[in-house]
């Protein structure tokens, strides 16, 4: 603009004034930062109070207004542009096997273990609600930054299965549930506060974990509790900074479950040698690596050859978690759609006033909200199993459903989601490709699709109770209209009527995710939720993708749910 040849003062400054008013932004939303992300849902507060956890919803008030802030906020898009580094030897040569990871990383995790995300159920004082307030403020925090919350959800899970061994449990327990974030490497005895991580796969073996070719050699007899000496690699370790690890290995007695801290009880580095860091699709604040053992100090968890029912109690916990974090990644992703399209305007209007975007959104709402309600549910199913045989049985059939359906639905959500941004959500500078990278690990990690469904059928035929369960408390809330009803018929239909139960699994697991999440509509009161829900996804009036609900229904009502309310 300023090599105009010919012309006056006053057109040579017009020229100006044009071109900077063309650096000026229009039309744009403006950032969704300093918000409550308990109050802004549209369904997760009455999910808490509906699953009679109303007690404990100031409590997700105030942790959902600090996850929300700026600060928070900077903290996971800085946590995810300086990922981990791995330092295997020092200056010298010598070994030291530690991570770096960013201070945005630690203050993420300060954040979350001071708020008790990894301990809330085991804590001595621990509330009837605390699985149900812990997943709700999990939630919450993974919609920020989700690759912090593996190593919270393995030092949660770890729990039952150190249970398992009095001696180990006794030991663990005291430094896990302390609300205190310790970095530092050295000692566990010697840190005020502990994480605990986990590796199964092995190169030539993932699912198949039997296949496992890592040796224990039992110290002094070994036994529940005592010492052993591993030798071999796990293929993936998640959160290689943690304090000790759950591993299976194989030992006299049959393929068996270690706790392998990172130092020893006489005060040595175990031999825990960090080769490398995975470069993964996502996940990419979170470290996970392969580690190889030699000579490696471990204690047996359970009793040798029972390493699977062992390790996974853990596997349970974690797989709540999976079901939390794609529901998370489910309402962040339509978050930001929602915000983009209430400002953005084309063609005269508000995208959000377009019925065609309306369509979309509130597609994407019902899905977003059925996964919430699945996730609320299991996580108060956890919450009363100790106590209630009937909670314990349902538990048992509707972990893997909702694994299953809710990881499995959120790729396409939050692909969907992004595309409603344009090509302002292709760019990293939104948050929408992080939440797009994150979308498939959940459906991967604790147990690929068909590992899920398999483990459905197992319960179907080895625990028949867990099925009797599940469908006494479907057929509670299934009389709301002869589409709920049908969609419960047809679940029951499938467990009894095929002749390959194998290859059908992933049906089976379908059509009781249907009838399930039907079911929890009707138990959480929402006609219009319903009403759409019946006519796209048990009647079929529904194209291929989002956007195609029938024009009967409040279409209208159900996107601007999804619109966060400051």
């Amino acid at each position: 603009m300023w090599l105009i040849r010919r012309g006056n003062l006053s057109t040579l400054t017009r020229e100006y004034d044009l071109g900077m008013k063309s650096l000026e932004v229009h039309n744009q939303p403006p950032p969704l930062v300093d918000y409550n992300l308990f109050r802004t849902d549209p369904v997760l507060e009455s999910a808490v109070v509906n699953e009679g956890a109303g007690s404990v919803t100031e409590t997700l008030d105030l942790f959902g207004a600090r996850v929300g802030t700026a600060e928070v906020i900077e903290w996971g898009y800085l946590a995810n542009r300086n990922i981990p580094i791995l330092h295997t030897h020092d200056q010298y040569g010598s070994r030291i096997d530690q991570v770096e990871f960013h201070p945005a990383w630690h203050s993420l995790m300060d954040l979350a273990i001071t708020h008790g995300l990894h301990s809330l159920p085991w804590e001595g004082d621990a509330s009837e609600f605390a699985h149900t307030t812990r997943i709700a403020q999990m939630y919450m925090s993974s919609q920020i930054e989700a690759g912090h919350f593996c190593p919270i959800s393995m030092t949660t899970s770890v729990v039952p299965s150190l249970q398992m061994t009095e001696s180990v449990a006794d030991l663990w327990l005291p430094r896990i549930t302390t609300r205190s974030y310790d970095p530092t490497f050295r000692p566990a005895d010697k840190k005020s506060g502990v994480l605990l991580g986990m590796g199964m796969t092995e190169k030539q073996g993932g699912s198949d974990v039997r296949a496992n070719t890592t040796e224990a050699f039992p110290v002094n007899g070994g036994g529940p509790g005592g010492e052993y000496r591993i030798t071999g690699h796990k293929w993936f370790v998640s959160a290689p900074m943690c304090d000790a690890f759950l591993i299976l290995a194989q030992a006299p007695g049959g393929l068996s479950c270690f706790l392998l801290p990172r130092w020893t009880p006489d005060g040595q580095v175990n031999t825990l040698r960090l080769m490398r860091l995975k470069d993964k699709v996502g996940n990419r604040s979170n470290a996970s690596s392969e580690i190889e053992f030699e000579d490696t100090y471990g204690e047996l968890v359970g009793y040798e050859g029972r390493g699977i029912p062992t390790i996974i109690e853990m596997v349970n916990g974690t797989r709540l978690d999976c079901t939390m974090a794609g529901a998370s990644l489910m309402r962040q992703s339509l978050t930001q759609a929602a915000w983009h399209v209430k400002y953005r305007h084309a063609f005269g209007s508000a995208l959000i006033d377009k019925p065609l975007m309306q369509n979309v959104i509130a597609d994407l709402e019902v899905e977003t909200e059925v996964a919430t309600l699945m996730m609320m549910r299991l996580a108060v199913a956890f919450d009363r199993a100790a106590v209630d045989p009937q909670e314990a049985a349902f538990k048992r059939i509707a972990l893997p459903i909702a694994k299953y359906w809710v990881t499995k639905q959120t790729t396409p959500v939050v692909r969907e989601a992004m595309e409603c941004l344009g090509g302002n959500g292709y760019i990293e500078e939104s948050m929408m490709p992080r939440l797009f990278r994150e979308s498939p690990v959940n459906a991967i990690w604790e147990g690929s699709g068909n590992v899920i469904a398999l483990d459905l059928l197992r319960a179907v035929t080895r625990e028949p109770d867990s099925v009797k369960a599940f469908f006494v408390d479907l057929e509670e809330f299934d009389d709301a209209n002869a589409d709920v009803r049908a969609a419960v018929q047809r679940a029951k239909d499938s467990l009894y009527n095929t002749s390959d139960p194998e290859a059908e699994a992933r049906m089976m697991v379908e059509l009781l995710a249907k009838a399930w999440a039907a079911t929890l509509i009707v138990r959480h009161g929402d006609q219009d939720l319903l009403d759409a829900y019946s006519s796209s996804r048990l009647r079929g009036h529904h194209g291929s993708h989002f956007g195609t609900l029938a024009t009967d229904l409040p279409i209208e009502s159900l996107a601007r749910r999804a619109i966060p309310a400051l």
